[in-house]
């Protein structure tokens, strides 16, 4: 709960500076920014050390585990942003955008600062505490908010994205010291140790970085950062609702999933239940952003923005899909299975890329899209065959566990679809404000309707309806308990 507070906080002020910023800024802003962060994610991701992880698998850690950790990360982070600063100039005459120099400077100094981050804090989600975590999420991301929006009102310039960034980065660096006290001293004692476990989980979040950036890359050189922008934007809006039902769960599976690894017949239930509650959540969520795309970048960010629809009604729906099968990587970094999410990630770089390549040729940013939804399904089906090989859990039993949501999400498309078509058109903000909330009010009851109908027409077997019920038992209990 602890983390869904924090999410649902975060995610709120990000979609409320995203809609500010998009009002102020022009889509161009949007994708230039984006180049930087793109290649500073790649670089970042062929350097990463993936020491959090590693100390999280770690039974015992001790303060010399901490201190290495934080040595080889400052080191990393000075090396890296010196080489991302090196390469500025050059990068900014292949696109031909001088501004993008300015952009890799200021990211340069965010890399270095990322490095000087307190390695206590992972410590949060390994001991199962998350009301810090909570704390430290909420305050980077307001101070952030609050800078980006000043210095957008006052410059309307793209530094705004790039500010407000830098000053979430530094406030979440000085209160993590805060929070964790903690007092480094540089040393290397237990750095092969850390680096036995995180060796192929970095080679794998190398190519899976790549494999999710990649695209972004190419769409900013050969169709511009207007299109890129769009492009963007509505990706980011698009993973909102699935992403931030799915990252609770996400951030405390792999932590327990590994407290009982040993057991295999436990890790089987917890995944199937853990996955079921998921899916039932994010599903539904994930497809409604979809059926509600087109009035809400009208009345949020205005038709300078509608090209980025089809982007929104696409990713969010097929990005739902894959949380069916998405908590493999948890499950395997619980079983040390580290090597075999490497080859996952290998095998779908090696899909996605021709595809994303071929739809840009073909059709430009909506063959990049179509790409997109093809190379989601693939990696769903490749998701469900990993879990099945890791856990022995076959395929048509991971579906048969969500196929109530999945029916349910069907009827609810189906019912909002046409009650979206049959109400009348108009574009003022209390007509798309009623459209909205219409078209959620019946969605969200149908799939509950469909839900609730379902599970008892087969019984009310176990299931995610059962842990809903449990949670919110559990969850008045806490409030009489607190009177």
């Amino acid at each position: 709960m602890w983390i869904s507070a924090s999410r649902g906080i975060v995610n709120t002020l990000g979609f409320l500076s995203t809609i500010v910023l998009a009002r102020l800024l022009l889509p161009s802003d949007f994708g230039l920014v984006a180049l930087g962060t793109t290649m500073l994610a790649i670089l970042q991701a062929v350097t990463n050390l993936s020491l959090s992880q590693a100390l999280v698998h770690h039974r015992e850690p001790t303060i010399d585990h901490f201190h290495a950790a934080w040595t080889l990360n400052t080191l990393r982070g000075l090396v890296l942003g010196g080489l991302f600063a090196a390469a500025a100039p050059a990068t900014a005459a292949f696109y031909g955008d001088g501004r993008l120099a300015n952009v890799m400077y200021a990211f340069a100094f965010s890399v270095f600062l990322s490095g000087l981050a307190n390695p206590r804090r992972i410590m949060l989600q390994k001991e199962l505490i998350f009301w810090q975590d909570f704390m430290l999420n909420v305050s980077q991301k307001l101070i952030g908010v609050i800078v980006g929006i000043a210095v957008a009102l006052i410059y309307r310039s793209y530094w705004a994205l790039i500010v407000g960034t830098i000053a979430g980065q530094v406030a979440q660096v000085a209160i993590s010291y805060t929070v964790l006290p903690f007092r480094p001293k540089p040393g290397f004692r237990h750095a092969g140790e850390l680096w036995s476990f995180s060796v192929w989980l970095t080679a794998s979040q190398v190519i899976n970085t790549i494999n999710w950036r990649f695209d972004q890359l190419l769409i900013g050189k050969f169709l511009g950062s207007t299109d890129l922008g769009y492009y963007t934007v509505g990706n980011n809006l698009a993973i909102l609702p699935s992403r931030e039902a799915t990252l609770p769960l996400t951030q405390t599976l792999f932590p327990a999933f590994a407290r009982f690894s040993h057991d295999t017949e436990r890790l089987r239930r917890a995944y199937q239940r853990s996955q079921a509650l998921i899916t039932a959540i994010a599903l539904p969520l994930g497809v409604g952003m979809a059926l509600i795309a087109e009035p809400l970048v009208l009345l949020t960010m205005g038709e300078k923005w509608l090209p980025a629809t089809t982007v929104i009604e696409a990713m969010a729906a097929i990005i739902a899909v894959q949380t069916i099968g998405s908590q493999v990587a948890p499950l395997g970094m619980s079983l040390g299975a580290t090597k075999l999410l490497f080859k996952r990630d290998t095998q779908l770089f090696c899909i996605r890329l021709p595809m994303i390549i071929a739809g840009m040729y073909l059709a430009g940013l909506q063959g990049v899209v179509i790409a997109r939804v093809l190379t989601g399904i693939v990696s769903t089906v490749v998701n469900m065959a990993m879990i099945r090989a890791l856990i022995a859990l076959p395929v048509r039993t991971q579906l048969a566990a969500n196929m109530r949501c999945i029916v349910a999400v069907i009827v609810m498309s189906a019912v909002v679809w046409l009650t979206g078509h049959v109400f009348p058109p108009g574009k003022s903000i209390a007509h798309l404000l009623a459209e909205i909330a219409t078209l959620l009010l019946i969605g969200a009851g149908s799939y509950v309707a469909t839900s609730i109908a379902l599970w008892a027409w087969m019984g009310k077997p176990t299931g995610p309806e059962r842990e809903i019920q449990a949670l919110v038992r559990h969850g008045i209990a806490k409030v009489r308990g607190g009177k």
